[in-house]
């Protein structure tokens, strides 16, 4: 969170606003420190005081071996934890068996799987029908997420697209005023700032009328821009609010698999998701590297129960209580337009049992005959993600990707530029966003086919995080979707072979960063 600092400087009174940690997330990675460090410490002790343990500790790190190789992962995730268990003798298997995977308690799953059956589950078999009619590629593609995330594919919904953060604000706020029933809302950050304390005033007002309100906001995402006691402070205004995956200080992947989704719900009629979350940058109020280029999308009609259902999941899953629903959750409404639509949600295992939003990048990059646009603020793939943009730009098809031309992250920056070379060779085009950072995550293919959501071009997107993104067929939103990304590309910088040179310092740095990216 923020804090402002005032301190003498010349005789004159500064005030500076600098960022910290509240004590309970400081006391949560202490606690997992010492963890990890006793659970090697005993084992390297046992190696060295009990006869022939080293044995067994050398048999252990050989079946972890074996283990990551038979595993059915992306052998770009593979190479890592290779490297750190055949590097590092005892803790390098320690550390696989503590990180590699979630553990999920029994209980928790059993719990997991009472709140899916109180979801919305739609029988869309007339609107694939249709689909399946007018295209077979797009009824493929819409197969291919239901079955994946398993959700459902939707008529009947109004699409509106918001090319920056404050129009979308602008919009949200004026729909939370109109409430009735509920408000969901779910964010990987929230800010207390102009933005969020605007809203806030709405929802306490929303609250006091006797409007469900339910907030969750990841823990970690909000570690450096809340209170630490905050979820305490919403409820005490009548709000009903949760961390998402509360950091408690265990040693297991409590620090990924963080929820990055971005979701607003209102009545179950209306609904908001995007690159956006709530925080005043989002809406150029705080300028930190230049112009912030995002976007977002609502949606009004039958589609919003799957965002819906995704909200619910996880404040169900994150609450002590068993979840209650809202009042009239899945509403029937009568919004009619055009296009087929699938909300859908993504996460890790065993949750989700394949990687959803790059099975279908890569689907959607397969059926591109024109173009293929992404915009996305991080650029690390793994190998068959960027094969699938090589090979369709070898088609001919004008795959396009727009970047940050001024970097949030450094290391990831790096990162990104280290994959310039190779796919231009395909013959892929690059563009840096020269106004600022882009933020909004868009593909759009053809102008059929779009998805706006969540879901960033990196591992933490594809690999370990929550996500959700909307997929979108001959919408009526497509059109200014197509509009936005061209106007990015006007006002981006297009880069050329000739101007990538690095030296053998940043080449060895790359390459060092690109092994250990899946774990980062």
């Amino acid at each position: 969170m923020k804090k402002k600092l005032r301190y003498k400087q010349l005789n004159k009174t500064v005030e500076r606003e600098i960022s910290f940690i509240p004590v309970r997330y400081i006391f949560a990675m202490l606690i997992t420190i010492f963890e990890i460090l006793a659970i090697i410490g005993i084992v390297a002790f046992l190696c060295y005081v009990v006869p022939y343990f080293y044995i067994l500790a050398y048999i252990t790190e050989i079946a972890c071996v074996i283990k990551i190789i038979a595993s059915n992962d992306n052998p770009d995730y593979k190479v890592p934890w290779l490297l750190v268990v055949l590097v590092l003798p005892i803790a390098g298997f320690m550390l696989y068996f503590i990180f590699a995977s979630r553990k999920l308690k029994k209980r928790y799953v059993k719990r997991l799987k009472n709140i899916k059956e109180k979801c919305h589950i739609k029988n869309d078999e007339k609107e694939f029908e249709e689909l399946k009619a007018n295209d077979i590629k797009a009824y493929s593609q819409a197969k291919l997420i239901t079955n994946l995330s398993k959700c459902s594919l939707y008529k009947n919904t109004y699409q509106t697209y918001f090319p920056s953060g404050e129009k979308a604000f602008e919009s949200m706020i004026k729909d939370l005023k109109t409430a009735k029933r509920f408000i969901l809302m779910e964010y990987f950050i929230i800010e207390q700032g102009k933005v969020w304390d605007t809203m806030l005033e709405v929802l306490k007002e929303k609250a006091k009328e006797g409007v469900d309100v339910r907030i969750v906001f990841d823990d970690i995402g909000c570690m450096n821009t809340l209170p630490g006691n905050y979820a305490k402070l919403l409820n005490k205004m009548g709000i009903k609010a949760t961390p998402f995956s509360r950091l408690k200080g265990q040693a297991d992947s409590e620090f990924n698999n963080r929820s990055h989704r971005k979701i607003t719900v209102i009545d179950g009629e209306i609904a908001y998701t995007g690159g956006i979350n709530i925080a005043d940058e989002y809406a150029n109020l705080k300028p930190r590297f230049g112009y912030w280029k995002d976007s977002a999308i609502r949606l009004e009609g039958d589609a919003v129960k799957t965002l819906t259902s995704l909200f619910l999941f996880d404040y169900g899953s994150n609450i002590k209580d068993e979840l209650i629903m809202p009042e009239n959750p899945y509403p029937e409404t009568q919004v009619k337009d055009n296009g087929y639509i699938v909300p859908f949600g993504d996460g890790p295992k065993p949750l989700y049992d394949r990687r959803v939003s790059k099975v279908l990048i890569q689907n959607m990059l397969s059926v591109a005959n024109d173009y293929a646009y992404i915009t996305t603020p991080y650029l690390i793939i793994d190998n068959e993600l960027c094969q699938s943009i090589e090979n369709t730009a070898l088609r001919g098809v004008d795959v396009r990707i727009i970047v940050p031309s001024v970097p949030d992250k450094k290391i990831v920056y790096s990162m990104t530029k280290s994959y310039y070379q190779r796919l231009l060779d395909a013959g892929v085009k690059i563009y840096e966003y020269t106004p600022g950072f882009i933020h909004a995550k868009t593909y759009l293919i053809d102008g059929k086919y779009a998805l706006v959501g969540t879901v960033n071009l990196d591992y933490r997107s594809l690999v370990h995080h929550f996500e959700n993104a909307v997929w979108l067929y001959n919408a009526n939103c497509i059109k200014d979707i197509a509009e936005d990304v061209n106007e990015v590309i006007s006002a981006s910088k297009e880069i050329e072979k000739g101007a990538i040179k690095t030296n053998i310092f940043e080449r060895f740095f790359r390459a060092l960063v690109r092994i250990f990216a899946p774990l980062l």
